[in-house]
């Protein structure tokens, strides 16, 4: 056994006991729940390009009840963030 050298990995034939072929794919595969409903999970790419596919997300939801949701807690946390810093709203009225 050399001091540099790595050990390798043992490799098993395995195969689960019910497993009837490859109908719903591999039982291996790790895959999130909602992967086929979204268009942001496959995608990988720069800032731009998942602030794109976010945004196409964003205006393809037929809900839009949870899309007006998110903007009055983005408003309400911005807010309270505000307060923390303690910025002067008064700049914005007269």
């Amino acid at each position: 056994m050399g001091i540099f050298k790595l050990r390798k990995n043992k490799r098993f034939g395995y195969t689960p006991r019910y497993y009837k072929g490859d109908t719903e794919g591999s039982p291996f595969e790790i895959k999130h729940k909602f992967d086929d409903y979204r268009s942001t999970a496959g995608s990988m790419g720069g800032i731009k390009t998942r602030f794109n596919n976010a945004m196409e997300d964003l205006r393809g939801n037929p809900n839009k009840a949870a899309n007006r949701r998110i903007l009055y807690i983005v408003i309400v946390l911005l807010l309270v963030f505000l307060f923390i810093i303690d910025f002067d709203l008064s700049i914005f009225f007269r």
